[in-house]
């Protein structure tokens, strides 16, 4: 209710006058006669002066109710009425009106009742109610209206319906929020519990609905919570507030718990309720249930409930003794299915049961109590339906939901057991008969009896089991196994992650064991079982198998050969005689031989230090190995290859396991050969037996006795028909021949050659046909895991990582093949990318991608080159789809395959197997290569088709597909091309933007696009090594004119594009490229004269601007777009004019000579785009940096003694720009008038001030240009109502800061001494602090950012005097500035932090000039008033650096100042420590990591502070001690994170290097107990990691 304002009189008394009265009803009675409601109303408001009988009429039968509650509403806010305790009758009168209707002692209206409660809502929420509480007085409310609060709760639960509870909420929250009022609930404990629990419902109810949730309810329960709680822990009869929290609140609250965590939230919902309130209530819920149902006096009781009676003595007593039954009560409770439906009765029970033993633990956990919680964990865990599987009392099947939600209840409750170290296997075993394990033996049976493989959290039950104690499950350790890893069908990464978890303790906790074989040998027999699926998946992932390695290298190499001697006897014994015709054997088979290879992949290598048995025991293993299984195995298909047109299954596999083991065994017996000298390698035995030829020797088939050559081939083109590891086990064979044969030291035979070539196109063409596959799939590293899908990721990966060795081998066509593969494989922007789980995958896409982006790439010439041909000839085939029957277009003409274009990559390239294509070209070294002859022809195309204006149109998918291609040759290295390939991408980038168009359909922006990629690529290759190359094809001025002429054609379709950034980068990427290209001709000395003539001629002929004077209309695009090659051109000629030593004078004339027509035809132009310009429409962007590179070529034209009229008179040496006549004078004045009156008008906009400020600084530089009577005065107010502009910020006076300083530097320099003193006057106006009392803070910060930028300026002679004489005025009006602005915190970061900057600004510049050290100290008064706390971590991090910098400039350049004021010095840098320690203290909230950045920046700028002081040896040897101490004392105050300690430690060992012995002593006696700790421990780390380090460091210095 607010409260209207007093009426106009008070009447004489305060009694009631009963002819007042009597006229008040008459009036009022007339008035509702009439039917006049609102002049009712009026009659009463202008009545409340003189009414004071209001307690009469409220008390009346005759009164309607409607005009007690207008007279109680009047009554209450008119401070005219005068009653005897007012407030507390009309209270009262509510109260009592409100308990009589629901007492059924009044009949009234729902309206009235409704009317009611608002009238009593607006007297608990009012302010003068508020204002009398305050004041003392007391206001007393009836007990009865809370039970009447509670009872409108509980029948708005009971009727579903929110209705009018909103009202009765307010007022049971006004209640509750005012602690005088609130007594009705506090001092009536039975009334809390009563409303707090009809609130829970209500909120149940709230939440079960689909309406959207407000915060009303939950901003009342979160109250109601917080109020129970103090009351609850004023109770003293332990066993009352447990029933009443069992009875009233356990079911409501554990509901209200579940409801919060499994709402599905919408967006209508309140946010507040959402991301607040639902997480304050459920902490709120679990303090009650704690608080209420585990308190400590309850502990006896628990304890008599769950421990076992051990004497019927104890019996007897507890018999005498009615004692809480806490534990049954709870259950009881947990099992009645009353309170809500039976489906989520059984949620909430699995979901609150580990919540109440958390509560329990943290109220009895203690080492003597450990029984009792497990006691307690029992009786909960019977709680879950789970429970009874243990005993087969369960009939009903559990749905995968309910197994979902019951295993996470467990697993929950093993976590507190395992965190609280509540089972101790050795006291369980001795005193208490292994209860606990007995109980987690038979849930482990249960939980591996039902195995539950597809919910991750069985698997992390199963892993806290072992957690708890391995042999809980080694009784069933091989039905786990086969349950959680070998048999399961485990898919979703989301359950591959506890598996792997679970199997990984299992490796771990063997491993520690030594029982490593035991364990396997489990793994093993589960193996060998018969397969429940006839495919079964990989035994070993790729993460089990980096958990393996981790184990196998901490277990003993014996262990290991146990294992691997064991699988092969598992092999030889069970499964090879087995295997024939059975496909459960071959899969058995396939799943061992995996494992064997990833064990001897991933074990430790033999080497020179292995002991001898170790050895011998490898060399006896892989003799085994190769006799007794692979020699089998290959006998066995040897005998089946004339079945190979319809081989089975089981044959596929054996042929998998064969390969992959005769793989395995050749990579490691070479491995072992090459690290172990004692090992002797049977492969090179057998090698060196045979024949002399070592090419020869690598047929496999002469290594294993029984096998001949011809049955070798049979084999190998008997496995090359699968897609299997079969296939990719013959290509690492052939990879590892070609390795063998490169690793021989002796010369290479033409036999080895011929076999090199044959192993690198077997491997190559091996999946040639499966690379054209469309369908495939990620492939995860395991061999075992590749199929027809998997294979070709595979495949590719192996040829990609070793392209190093086997390009050299391979024929131009297979290289053109890989190229082909490259381009076809890479992914394109549409391509779906890989889900999350796959990430770790390799797919062909991610192979491709990784070798396009490589930097090896680049150095495999040739392959590069192909890739190149293979993009040209993919934008071919775009292009032709858009000729429609064109034939014979440039582009096309780049990737005829009839013409040699490698042949210059090959002839420097010494790459066997190039014979043959190097002999086809038979022309002498003179003679040109073909392919430049044809690109010359294809160049000279280009320009003939840009000439007649005959484009290609593109459509947008055509566009699209030649960007996607772009972006290909964007990745290549363009810098390192060879001259070939960098002209022909030339060619292939100017054909594409000179002769081809986009639709008129299309989107422009996609055209910008295109465009912009092209021109960016051209502008990379003119950055490479081969950029002349081009110039063997085309003059440099043709490529010119071919590149503009197409974009004067292109740009007309831009007019609806100009004012987007599209078009403003479009401009600038054709400014770079033309820059760039123009540079190169200058440098390279490329036919200057003749191709800048010939290009200045075509821009003077083009002349766009010439259709406007003939009637057509005029193109802005095109118009902006001719701008760019003249003021290019003008600022290539003026800078490398200027660049001309004296001594060239040729060059400089010709330059010179260049340059004039340039500056004359840019002029026109500009004048002629300005023509065309609206009245008051703003200069647009492009034209001022336009107008700047002009005037700065005009300028740099005249100091060449050209283009300048003497007139009869010699030019004054003084003044040499006196006499001059520019090009353009008055468009130079024109466009500096405009610039000015823009400057000032146009708000925030960046690039404008960037470009604006640059043309002022041109045109300050020369004084004779200035209009009519104007100076650089004149500048110098703009500039200054610039800086005050209401959009100048911060941070765009930064961003303009380098441009400001140049044009500052340029006014200073040009200005004559009075109008420099002007210039000070002004800056000194704008210091005044009559600026900030008149809310003018824009004027103070553009007054202190002059000074600043005129403090940077170089000043000489008299205007240097005049500034530092002004200087002492500057200081001490900025530390007045500083002193108010830091009154307002808005002004800090706006007016302070430019003021600190400009302070350390001036200290640097006056080090030798201010010699009165009392202006130097006056910035201390600056340092010691800003403030460093209570400010944004942005502000924080900008004052921090301010003050550190100020200091820093007093430290270094008034080092005397310092000393005098050592005391403020050490005030101000104590600030910074003590402001960086508190905000880099630990908190419960890191913050973002843009705030620690800030954090630890500051810590390090303090780091330097403390080095630069303690350089200061002399000054500071004194206040070291007191350094020390004041960095110790605020030390012990707080918890630093730890990369915040690591700077401010080093930086204070800076300042103990400076204390002596003496000093430590002084330290260690002076300070407090705590902190002299602190300094110890600090004293100590200094002693042991500094100081030792230093005089280390010492020992070496001269």
């Amino acid at each position: 209710m607010r409260d209207a304002p007093a009426a106009a009189a008070p009447p004489t008394n305060g009694r009631p006058s009963p002819r007042r009265s009597a006229s008040a009803a008459w009036r009022l009675e007339r008035a509702k006669g009439k039917g006049h409601g609102a002049a009712a109303h009026t009659i009463i408001v202008s009545m409340a002066a003189i009414y004071s009988g209001i307690h009469l009429k409220l008390k009346s039968a005759k009164t309607s109710w409607e005009d007690k509650i207008k007279l109680a509403h009047f009554a209450w806010i008119s401070h005219q009425c005068f009653l005897p305790n007012k407030e507390q009758v009309l209270l009262d009168w509510v109260s009592h009106a409100l308990v009589s209707y629901y007492n059924k002692k009044l009949e009234l209206e729902d309206e009235i009742v409704e009317k009611l409660w608002t009238y009593l809502d607006n007297i608990f929420h009012s302010r003068k109610l508020q204002n009398l509480l305050k004041d003392g007085k007391t206001i007393n409310l009836s007990f009865l209206i809370a039970q009447v609060i509670n009872e409108r709760i509980s029948e708005s639960c009971i009727q579903k319906s929110r209705g009018n509870v909103g009202t009765v909420l307010s007022c049971c929250r006004g209640i509750l929020s005012t602690p005088p009022l609130s007594i009705i609930y506090t001092t009536k404990y039975e009334l809390m519990v009563n409303l707090l629990s009809k609130l829970s419902w209500l909120a149940c109810q709230w939440l079960t609905s689909e309406d959207a949730v407000t915060s009303q309810l939950f901003d009342v329960l979160q109250l109601t919570f917080a109020q129970y709680l103090l009351i609850q822990r004023q109770q003293i009869n332990p066993n009352r507030v447990f029933g009443q929290v069992t009875s009233h609140l356990f079911q409501p609250c554990l509901l209200l718990r579940h409801l919060l965590m499994a709402r599905a939230w919408t967006p209508a919902d309140d946010g507040r309720v959402r991301q607040h309130l639902s997480r304050e209530i459920r902490n709120q819920v679990e303090a009650v249930l704690q608080a209420g149902i585990f308190q400590p006096e309850l502990l006896s009781s628990y304890r008599g409930e769950l421990l076992p009676e051990r004497e019927p003595q104890e019996k007897k007593k507890r018999a005498l003794k009615t004692i809480l039954m806490p534990v049954k009560t709870v259950l009881s409770k947990f099992q009645d299915a009353s309170f809500c439906e039976s489906t989520l009765q059984v949620i909430i029970v699995a979901n609150s049961v580990p919540l109440l033993y958390k509560l329990f633990l943290d109220s009895y956990c203690k080492a003597e109590n450990h029984m009792v919680c497990f006691h307690m964990f029992t009786r909960l865990f019977g709680c879950l339906r789970i429970s009874h599987l243990q005993e087969d009392l369960w009939q009903e099947m559990l749905s995968p939901v309910d197994w979902s939600t019951e295993l996470l209840a467990v697993e929950q409750l093993l976590n507190l057991v395992l965190s609280n170290d509540i089972y101790n296997v050795a006291a369980d075993r001795i005193r208490h008969k292994e209860t606990q394990f007995q109980f987690y033996r038979k849930l482990a049976e249960m939980l591996v009896n039902h195995s539950q493989a597809s919910i991750p959290a069985w698997f992390r039950c199963l892993k806290t089991l072992i957690s708890l104690n391995h042999l809980i499950v080694e009784p069933d350790l091989d039905d786990l196994v086969a349950s959680a890893w070998i048999d399961a069908e485990v898919s979703e990464p989301r359950t591959k992650k506890p598996q792997e978890t679970l199997i990984n303790a299992m490796f771990q906790t063997y491993t520690k064991l030594r029982q490593f074989p035991k364990f396997f040998e489990e793994v093993l027999s589960v193996i060998c079982r018969p397969a429940d699926d006839e495919l079964r998946l990989p035994v070993l992932s790729a993460g089990l198998t980096a958990k393996l390695r981790e184990c196998l290298l901490e277990l003993p190499p014996n262990q290991i050969l146990d294992i691997l001697f064991l699988i092969l006897e598992k092999c030889q014994t069970q499964i090879i005689p087995d295997v024939k015709d059975d496909s459960d054997m071959a899969l058995k088979l396939l799943s061992v031989s995996s494992v064997l290879h990833t064990f001897l992949f991933n074990m430790k290598s033999l080497d020179n230090v292995t002991p001898l048995p170790v050895v011998l025991r490898t060399q006896s293993l892989l003799d085994k190995m190769q006799k007794e299984v692979i020699q089998p195995l290959l006998d066995l298909l040897k005998d089946q290859w004339a079945d190979e047109d319809k081989p089975g299954l089981w044959l596929e596999k054996v042929s998998d396991s064969a390969l992959l083991l005769v793989c395995t065994w050749v990579e490691v017996d070479t491995l072992l050969s090459i690290n172990c000298s004692k090992y002797v390698s049977r492969l090179a035995e057998a090698a060196g037996g045979g024949t002399d030829c070592a090419a020869e020797s690598w047929d496999f088939s002469a290594l294993l006795p029984g096998v001949d050559s011809q049955c070798w081939k049979r084999v190998v083109r008997f496995s090359g028909n699968f897609c299997s590891p079969s296939k990719y086990c013959l290509e690492l064979l052939m990879l590892q021949k070609i390795k063998k044969i490169l690793m021989q030291t002796s010369f290479q035979t033409e036999a080895d050659l011929h076999t090199l070539q044959h192993a690198a196109a077997f491997i190559l063409h091996s999946g040639r046909s499966s690379m054209s596959m469309e369908e495939s799939e990620p492939w995860n590293g395991n061999i075992s895991a590749i199929n027809a899908l998997t294979y070709p990721a595979a495949h590719w990966y192996l040829v990609v990582s070793n392209l190093t060795i086997l390009i050299p081998h391979l024929s131009l066509k297979d290289v053109e093949y890989v190229a082909d593969v490259l381009l076809k494989t890479l992914p394109s922007t549409k391509a779906p990318g890989v889900s999350a789980d796959q990430d770790s995958f390799i797919t062909a896409e991610k192979v491709s991608k990784a070798l396009l982006h490589s930097t090896f790439l680049p150095e495999i010439k040739v392959l590069h080159c192909a890739f190149i041909s293979r993009v040209i000839q993919q934008c071919s085939s775009v292009f032709c789809s858009a000729t429609q029957g064109i034939v014979d277009q440039p582009i096309q003409q780049l990737s005829a395959v009839n013409i040699p274009w490698h042949e210059e990559v090959l002839s420097s390239c010494k790459m066997v197997g190039m014979g043959e294509a190097q002999s086809e070209n038979n022309q002498s070294k003179d003679e040109p290569f073909i392919c430049w002859t044809t690109m010359e022809k294809i160049a000279q195309h280009i320009l003939l088709l840009t000439r007649t204006g005959s484009p290609i149109t593109l459509e947008e998918d055509q566009i699209e597909s030649f960007l996607h291609l772009l972006e290909m040759i964007s990745a290549l290295k363009l810098d390192s091309l060879f001259p070939s390939d960098h002209t022909r991408c030339f060619l292939l980038l100017l054909s594409l933007v000179a002769n081809t168009r986009a639709n008129i359909s299309c989107s422009k922006l996609l055209s910008l696009k295109f465009l912009i990629t092209c021109f960016r690529l051209l502008t990379c290759l003119q950055t490479g090594r081969s950029v002349n190359s081009i110039f063997k094809v085309f003059h440099a001025s043709d490529a010119l004119e071919a590149v503009m002429t197409a974009l004067f054609a292109a740009s007309k379709c831009f007019a609806d594009v100009l004012t987007t950034p599209a078009w403003a980068e479009f401009l600038q990427v054709i400014q770079t490229f033309l820059e760039c290209f123009l540079q190169m001709i200058v440098e390279k000395r490329q036919s200057l004269k003749l191709n800048l003539e010939k290009f200045s001629f075509f821009l003077a002929s083009c002349k766009p601007y010439v259709d406007a004077d003939r009637g057509k209309p005029w193109n802005t695009a095109v118009n902006q777009l001719l701008l760019v090659p003249l003021t290019t051109l003008c600022h290539v000629l003026t800078l490398y004019l200027q660049q001309q030593p004296e001594k060239k004078q040729q060059l400089t004339e010709m330059l010179s000579a260049l340059l004039k027509p340039t500056v004359l035809q840019t002029g026109t132009a500009i004048q002629l785009c300005l023509r065309n310009l609206t009245k008051d429409q703003p200069l647009p962007l492009a034209f001022i940096p336009a107008v700047s590179t002009l005037l700065k070529a005009d300028l740099s034209y005249m100091c060449t003694g050209r283009f300048m009229k003497m007139e009869g008179k010699q030019e004054n040496p003084k003044d040499p720009g006196k006499y001059r006549e520019y090009s353009h004078t008055e468009l130079y004045q024109k466009f500096y008038t405009q610039v000015l009156r823009e400057l000032t008008s146009v708000e925030g906009h960046l690039q404008f001030f960037h470009s604006a400020l640059q043309f002022l600084t041109v045109f300050c530089s020369v004084t004779d240009l200035y209009p009519g009577e104007e100076t650089a005065l004149t500048v110098f107010h703009a500039v200054k109502k610039l800086l005050a502009g209401p959009g100048t910020t911060v941070q765009v006076i930064q961003d303009l800061e380098m441009q400001l300083t140049e044009l500052m530097t340029q006014l200073v320099e040009s200005c004559t001494t009075e109008e420099f003193c002007v210039m000070m006057r002004l800056v000194l106006q704008g210091l005044e602090v009559s600026n900030i009392w008149k809310q003018n803070p824009k004027e103070v910060l553009s007054a202190v950012t002059l000074t600043k930028l005129l403090v940077n300026c170089p000043l000489t002679g008299e205007k240097e005097r005049a500034f530092w004489f002004t200087s002492p005025q500057i200081i001490t009006a900025l530390v007045i500035q500083t002193k108010e602005a830091c009154r307002d915190q808005s002004l800090i970061p706006t007016i302070v932090v430019p003021i600190l900057e400009t302070v350390a600004a001036l200290l640097r510049q006056g080090e030798e000039i201010l010699s009165n050290p009392h202006h130097v100290s006056l910035a201390f008064s600056i340092l010691l008033t800003v403030p460093l706390d209570h400010l944004k971590m942005e502000e924080y991090g900008s004052i921090f650096l301010g003050i550190h910098e100020v200091l820093f400039s007093i430290l270094q350049c008034h080092p005397k100042v310092m000393l005098k004021a050592a005391p403020s010095f050490l005030n101000s840098f104590k600030r910074l420590v003590v402001s960086v320690m508190h905000e880099g203290r630990q908190k419960g909230d890191r913050g973002s990591t843009d705030e620690f950045g800030v954090v630890l920046k500051c810590a390090h700028l303090v780091e330097r502070m403390y080095s630069h002081i303690a350089a200061k040896t002399e000054e500071f040897t004194v206040f070291s001690v007191f350094i020390v101490a004041q960095y110790v004392i605020e030390l012990q105050k707080v918890t630093l994170l730890p990369a915040v300690k690591k700077h401010l430690t080093e930086g204070i060992y800076h300042i103990l290097d400076l204390c002596i012995e003496r000093d430590i002593k002084f330290l260690n006696a002076s300070l407090q107990m705590g902190v002299r700790e602190v300094f110890k421990e600090l004293y100590n780390d200094y002693t042991h990691y500094h100081k030792t380090k230093k005089h280390g460091e010492k020992k070496y210095t001269a």
